[in-house]
């Protein structure tokens, strides 16, 4: 009896990760744009550190974490200014580089290179290197993915509705939050796997360096707009 209505109570759980796993958010709008920018393999540390970071988020919150964010509420707000802040550097690095050291509008045609216009634009590369990674840009690797997590407010928003709701009493507290954390982790990985595997199906329709620019441009105003969503 108490296994059946472990299971029963457990079903739910199943239906929710699905949908906070599946449905549009930083961590999905990111694996998008790194899917189509680097394809699958490249993009499945970024994966795997996704689902990896959220583990210690919901057993965290199952052991009791929630209850010093209902005492504290401002905590809760400082993650989603930490969020927001983080996703507009996403959002920034998405970018294109439309610099004229980029484009190389940077002199006149036929100009001859002086050294004052190489230091200009050493100095130019150095400073956007430093600020940004449009010069090498590479994948989220699985330690910034799993770091994400931590200012992730839908992550957070997900673990602790996981603990309020999802957890089976008759289990105890430890092996409770170890069974729900291990179900959230089994769904995840498939449902944002999808939204890689959707950018790398539409890569080749960026295959245009302009398309491209335009897609980079789309993911990084959806950033953008799930940041601005938290701070206001």
């Amino acid at each position: 009896m108490t296994d059946a209505a472990t299971f029963n109570q457990l079903l739910p759980l199943l239906t929710y990760s699905v949908l906070m796993s599946g449905t549009p958010g930083p961590n999905n709008i990111m694996l998008t744009a790194s899917g189509a920018n680097f394809g699958y393999g490249r993009t499945l540390p970024h994966i795997v550190g996704l689902v990896l970071g959220q583990a210690p988020q919901i057993m965290l919150a199952c052991i009791g974490l929630g209850a010093v964010f209902e005492r504290y509420p401002g905590l809760h707000r400082a993650l989603q200014l930490a969020g927001a802040a983080y996703l507009m550097v996403l959002a920034w690095q998405l970018m294109p580089d439309r610099s004229p050291c980029a484009t190389g509008q940077g002199r006149h045609e036929g100009e001859p290179p002086s050294l004052r216009n190489f230091i200009g634009a050493s100095l130019r590369r150095l400073s956007r290197s430093a600020l940004r990674t449009a010069e090498a840009p590479r994948p989220m690797s699985f330690w910034q993915a799993v770091a994400f997590q931590s200012v992730n407010p839908k992550a957070w928003v997900k673990a602790l509705t996981v603990a309020s709701v999802f957890m089976p009493p008759q289990l105890g507290l430890l092996a409770g939050a170890t069974v729900v954390t291990l179900i959230s982790m089994v769904v995840s990985f498939p449902c944002i796997s999808m939204w890689a595997l959707f950018g790398v199906a539409i890569r080749r329709l960026l295959t245009d360096a302009r398309r491209r620019r335009v897609f980079n441009v789309i993911m990084a105003a959806s950033l953008f707009a799930l940041a601005l969503t938290l701070v206001t």
